[in-house]
Parts: structure tokens; C-alpha cells; sequence
């Protein structure tokens, strides 16, 4: 087989509004964002081997006898050889992997990674289909049952635009996203662990929730009451998170960040309170931000535990994140996944 040159990129992904919803069949407000995965290299007829200067290790193992996924070292490998398996890879690559998207952020790296090796491994399926194929291969390689907001943000983003998405039926529109606003995600300093956190605890008492009362993203508060301790504080965040999206979206709509920041203050809240997902650290950095003329909103994204916090401002309100963090980056809302030879 003659060799062919592979050159794809991958965003990562903010959540404005709506965290812990998309896996209960709720609703979100991502978008994709002009951080990400980039992959280069050449096709390969026996094998797949990467490397990466922001990465540890190599990668390397034979298409026709690829190693057991749980044994791969370095771990990031899992994730390419979980993709390969997903595929039922016929040929290889050999390649580089760039990235300007911090790991253990929650901006959806691993969701970029395995989003970009897919592309980057030959795959042509319809859109919706790669989205699915990601999170699969994201839950073989971490052992933690991921929802989809994730890999949707990835691969259907549109510059300017933030998507308003509902997982009951995984459908979603575009929202326009103003001009003269930007935003800001600070790194708490805060690492985190996806598989080392409380993640499928929280999943769980979600499902147990739906079991009793039924989806929860059409639930009301009054159908809390047959609920009670841990299962019903989730069950309540997940059920004033989707209506606080349907105004989100509403505010973007209207032209009102003062809306949408109040709404970003009030998620923040219920994830600290019922989800319990926040920690010190990231209630600190929100009051910090929202102490600041110009910064309409502030809240945890992601999975929460550490990671980053998202902040809506005014352009100029905050200029230096050394002041706060020291890890900040300023973005705006990008085009989802592509082969940059296209």
C-alpha cells in the first residue's frame, strides 16, 4: 500500500452551562473551543506508533496483534489502541501528536485525543457515528462510564457558536455567541483524576433517581419528594441545571450575559451543594472572578474535583490570569473536528 500523509485536528471543548446532565438525558451548553489535538504522520501497513513532546512515552505495537488495552503502558496508549479496536484498524499510522489542550483540565482532552486518532486512522463514518465510536473507546480506556456531552462538543462545534444539545434524543442547535464577549477558562491549579474521582457514584445515584421518578431532565421538584439524601440532592441539581440551560440559551438568544452570568453563578452553586462535585479551591477561584467589574458569570466545568473554571467576561475585564492562577486561556468557540487536508 502506498503511504499517505495523515494530518488531523481536534478541538477541545468548554461547557458554559450544564454539567452532569448529559449522561441523566439532560440538557448543555458547550462549545467547542480553538484549543485542541492535532495529529501528523503517514500511513503505516503493519503497525501504529506515536509519539508526543507533551506526552511520555511511544506507542508502538503490530495492527495484526495489538497488545491487551489494560496492560498498555504509557496509559495514554490505551486510548489509542481502544480507538484501533473500535475500528477494527486494517491499517497503521505513524505519527506525531501536538496538543495545546491541558490534560486533567476538563476540557475534554481525551475526548479531543480520541476523536483525532480515529480521523487520523482512516475513519469516514457519518458524524454522529464517530461521536459515539469516541465514547466508547474513551470508556474501554479509562474504565469510567463517560457521558456524550464530550464527544459531541468535539465533533459538531461551529466557530462563534455554542450548541444547545439534548440528550434525551442527542439532537442540538447552534447558538450564536456574541462578539464583544469572551471567554476565559483558569486552571485552579487543582489536578484531577476522572477514573480516581466520584464520578460513577454520582452517575449511579442519577440513575436510581430516574428509576424511581422517571427521566429527570422532565422532572419536576415536586417529584423529589419520594426521594431523599444523596439520590435526591443529584437528582435535583440535574433537574434545575436543564431548565437553568433552556434560560442559558434563551439569555445568549436575547443578546443578556448579565442573565446568563447569574445562571453560571446558580450552576456553580448547585454542583458545590447537591452534586457535591466543587472543592475550595474552585469556590475560591469563582469568587475571585466574579469580584471583578466586567465578569458576568463564573462556575466549575467539567467533571468537577479540580480543574478549571469557566468565566464569561467582558473583553479587557480580566488580562493577566497570573493575578488569579497562574493558567488561564482566553477562547473563543471553534469548528468541531477535521482533516486539515480537506
Amino acid at each position: 500500500m502506498t503511504s499517505a500523509r495523515v494530518a488531523v485536528h481536534s478541538p477541545g471543548r468548554v461547557n458554559i452551562i450544564g454539567d452532569h446532565t448529559d449522561y441523566a438525558g439532560g440538557l448543555a451548553l458547550p462549545c467547542a473551543i480553538d484549543l485542541g489535538v492535532s495529529i501528523t504522520g503517514h500511513t503505516d501497513d503493519e503497525r501504529i506508533e506515536l509519539r508526543s513532546e507533551t506526552l511520555d512515552g511511544i506507542v508502538s505495537f503490530p495492527i495484526d496483534a495489538p497488545p491487551a488495552i489494560a496492560s498498555i503502558e504509557p496509559r495514554w496508549g490505551r486510548h489509542v489502541a481502544a480507538v484501533a479496536a473500535e475500528l477494527s484498524a486494517r491499517t497503521g499510522l505513524v505519527g506525531r501528536i501536538d496538543s495545546t489542550l491541558p490534560v486533567g483540565a476538563g476540557l475534554s482532552s481525551s475526548a479531543a485525543f480520541d476523536v483525532a486518532l480515529a480521523l487520523a486512522l482512516g475513519d469516514d463514518r457519518p458524524r454522529m457515528e464517530l461521536a459515539r465510536l469516541a465514547q466508547r473507546a474513551e470508556t474501554t480506556a479509562v474504565g469510567v462510564p463517560c457521558g456524550f456531552l464530550d464527544q459531541m462538543s468535539v465533533v459538531f462545534g461551529r466557530v462563534d457558536h455554542a450548541m444547545l444539545i439534548d440528550f434525551s434524543d442527542d439532537t442540538f442547535e447552534q447558538v450564536p455567541f456574541p462578539e464583544d464577549l469572551v471567554i476565559w477558562i483558569l486552571h485552579s491549579g487543582q489536578e484531577r483524576e476522572l477514573a480516581d474521582s466520584q464520578y460513577a457514584e454520582r452517575r449511579r445515584s442519577c440513575e436510581i433517581a430516574t428509576e424511581r421518578i422517571g427521566p429527570l431532565a422532565t422532572s419536576s421538584i415536586a417529584d423529589l419528594e419520594v426521594l431523599d439524601g444523596d439520590v435526591r440532592r443529584r437528582a435535583r441539581h440535574v433537574i434545575t441545571e436543564c431548565e437553568r440551560v433552556r434560560l442559558a440559551a434563551a439569555a445568549l438568544r436575547d443578546g443578556d450575559p448579565v442573565r446568563l452570568g447569574e445562571l453560571m453563578v446558580e450552576s456553580h452553586a448547585s454542583l458545590r451543594d447537591d452534586f457535591d462535585v466543587s472543592t475550595a479551591i474552585l469556590d475560591d477561584l469563582v469568587a475571585r472572578l466574579l469580584a471583578i467589574p466586567g465578569v458576568h458569570g463564573a462556575r466549575l466545568t467539567g467533571a468537577g474535583f479540580g480543574g478549571c473554571v469557566v468565566a464569561l467576561c467582558e473583553r479587557e475585564s480580566v488580562t493577566d490570569p497570573s493575578e488569579l492562577t497562574g493558567r488561564g486561556w482566553l477562547v473563543r468557540p471553534a469548528n468541531g473536528a477535521h482533516r486539515m487536508t480537506d
